[in-house]
């Protein structure tokens, strides 16, 4: 496993929190990190549709049986009346590294944090490799942010553009996947299930439109006017479909610099998606040579 930099001040936080939260996109190695890092740990996913059942008839059953030791409890956002029960077990017991809780729906997990577990939990969000994640170099100081660029030697039988083309997803990587299948089945399942659960989208092949549109504007002031008129919606869904893009972890916004604090609040962002692959794979580019 490729070592995450996201590691260290989990591990921090494991022994001051009783409960921590591992959110970020799907496929971003969540699952795969918490294992590794809490061998010891019981693992349950609650995609299992028994394991799930059990948790929403029984949860003080349920949760009875890891009283010893700590569980990580994934996909956890699919039993929302658990995260009471997990608020009752560690008021009672205050020892940290109880719960390990991941997800990939960061609004519908945080709902429940926000409302149950607030001040007990660490929130984390893991997103895909990152450029020193994957040359196994060690995160840059924010205090070098800016100020220098640093050296760092290319690896081998690789560039910055082939990257840039396949994108930062771990699987890709670890399994040697060609990028652009893999990002074909991955726009298709995040669109027809996430998008599904978060929201009521009738016609999904408007919401795929509206990526692309917001893929052709990547690196541009937001216009939401211009993006719902190009997509022949509303200004209001626009932005709604927006935010699920953004809760998603697929797209994130750049606020703009300002000495007057009120104008980075107030002012036009600029629109970017988290993974240069996935926007490749929208804007259609089929291959790394488009850059050259």
């Amino acid at each position: 496993m490729i070592p995450r930099h996201l590691e260290r001040k989990i591990r921090q936080s494991a022994e001051q929190y009783p409960v921590i939260s591992l959110t970020g996109p799907r496929q971003s190695g969540k699952t795969t990190l918490i294992r590794a890092m809490f061998p010891n740990m019981q693992y349950f996913s609650l995609e299992n549709p028994e394991l799930r059942h059990l948790a929403v008839e029984d949860p003080r059953g349920f949760l009875a049986q890891f009283q010893e030791k700590g569980v990580i409890l994934d996909e956890v956002q699919r039993t929302p009346d658990l995260f009471s029960y997990i608020q009752t077990r560690v008021d009672e017991v205050d020892r940290p590294g109880q719960f390990i809780l991941s997800g990939s729906q960061n609004f519908l997990l945080m709902k429940n944090i926000s409302q149950t577990l607030a001040g007990r939990c660490a929130i984390f969000h893991l997103l895909p490799f990152s450029l020193n994640e994957l040359r196994k170099l060690p995160h840059p100081l924010v205090e070098d942010l800016g100020q220098k660029i640093p050296s760092i030697p290319e690896p081998e039988n690789t560039n910055l553009f082939d990257l840039l083309f396949s994108g930062f997803y771990p699987r890709i990587h670890d399994k040697k996947m060609d990028p652009l299948v893999w990002l074909k089945n991955y726009t298709q399942t995040y669109i027809e299930r996430d998008v599904r659960d978060l929201i009521n989208i009738g016609d999904l092949e408007s919401f795929r439109m509206f990526m692309v549109l917001c893929a052709g504007r990547v690196g541009q002031l937001l216009n939401l006017s211009s993006l719902a008129s190009d997509c022949g919606i509303t200004h209001t869904t626009a932005k709604r479909w927006l935010s699920v893009l953004e809760t998603g972890f697929i797209v994130t916004l750049l606020r703009p610099h300002y000495q007057n604090f009120n104008k980075r609040l107030v002012k036009s962002p600029k629109l970017y998606f988290i993974d240069t692959g996935l926007l490749c794979y929208l804007l259609r580019i089929r291959s790394p040579v488009f850059f050259y």
